[in-house]
């Protein structure tokens, strides 16, 4: 079978220090879990920043140089920058970093969704941050923007302007049909790089049918000229991106999409979850890919070419 990709989501801005003491929050332990992760087995590492002096999400371009250069400096790996950051943040904040770091790649979400974080809130008894609570019970009244005429811009900034490539993070079958529509107006071009995202309250359900759909439908959409990844959030994890690994699609895994490394374990790094699943993939025959065959593979510019 083909070369696996393997891509960490190193902390993201779902989750908050109280939920676990092994979340990345300062550009020391951002920087430190990434090498771990690259020198794992992770071909990309997908990059939010934090403030160090609380663990909020952040959209500070300093808080994102901080960390990545001193990535690049000591790893080969493709850094990939969000442009969804957190739902709480404006398009121009979000776009910041990428903006200033002209990555070899970014993530783009392919449409406006609830993205209800609560039910975990009642779950944790106690809190380091008096932000962290009302972050994740507030998030039953908020709506994450991604409106057509946003993504529009965001390929034209990251894409068109810097020459960024894209991971097209599809919560729903609907966004296929999005990205499907952004292709026929020449504004993303082949090959595309598609994570499918399942298990987020107000996307869809982490079900392996929802799954074996996603794909379905990603096949009449875009026959030979996509790649698919799947990332499912927290107890799915493992499962449906060791079931993508034997559709033939790539994976990802990190502490920005689970906590855990087995029931009821927190993971005590994102290198765990990376060694882990490079595991099951190479039993199931599959080879992990090195960052410069992934870089092939999507047809990404090249490190010496972005502003990190």
């Amino acid at each position: 079978m083909s070369k696996i990709i393997i891509t960490c989501a190193v902390t993201g801005s779902i989750h908050t220090p109280s939920m676990s003491p092994h979340l990345p929050i300062t550009a020391d332990q951002i920087t430190e879990q990434s090498i771990a992760a690259a020198e794992a087995g992770a071909a990309i590492l997908h990059l939010h920043a934090r403030d160090p002096e609380n663990g909020r999400p952040s959209a500070d371009p300093a808080h994102f140089m901080a960390f990545l250069p001193r990535i690049k400096q000591r790893s080969d790996a493709v850094l990939n920058i969000s442009t969804g950051g957190s739902a709480t943040m404006t398009l121009d904040q979000r776009l910041a970093a990428p903006k200033m770091a002209e990555p070899e790649m970014c993530s783009l979400n392919m449409g406006t969704m609830n993205f209800a974080l609560y039910p975990a809130a009642e779950r944790i008894t106690d809190w380091q941050y008096d932000w962290e609570k009302p972050f994740l019970e507030g998030s039953d009244d908020l709506v994450f923007k991604n409106t057509p005429r946003d993504m529009a811009h965001v390929l034209n900034e990251m894409g068109d302007k810097r020459g960024s490539r894209f991971e097209f993070e599809c919560y729903d079958v609907s966004h296929l049909y999005m990205l499907r529509h952004f292709m026929d107006r020449g504004l993303v071009q082949a090959p595309l790089f598609i994570q499918f995202v399942f298990g987020v309250l107000g996307g869809i359900g982490p079900d392996p049918e929802n799954l074996t759909h996603m794909k379905l439908i990603a096949d009449k959409l875009f026959g030979d000229d996509y790649g698919f990844s799947v990332l499912a959030a927290g107890r799915h994890q493992m499962p449906l991106i060791t079931m993508s690994a034997i559709l033939g699609g790539h994976v990802r895994v990190g502490l920005e999409d689970s906590l855990m490394i087995s029931r009821g374990t927190l993971a005590r790094s994102n290198a765990e979850q990376v060694l882990k699943i490079r595991r099951i993939v190479e039993e199931l025959g599959r080879t992990v890919a090195t960052p410069e065959e992934a870089r092939g593979m999507l047809h990404l510019k090249g490190g010496d070419r972005t502003a990190i």
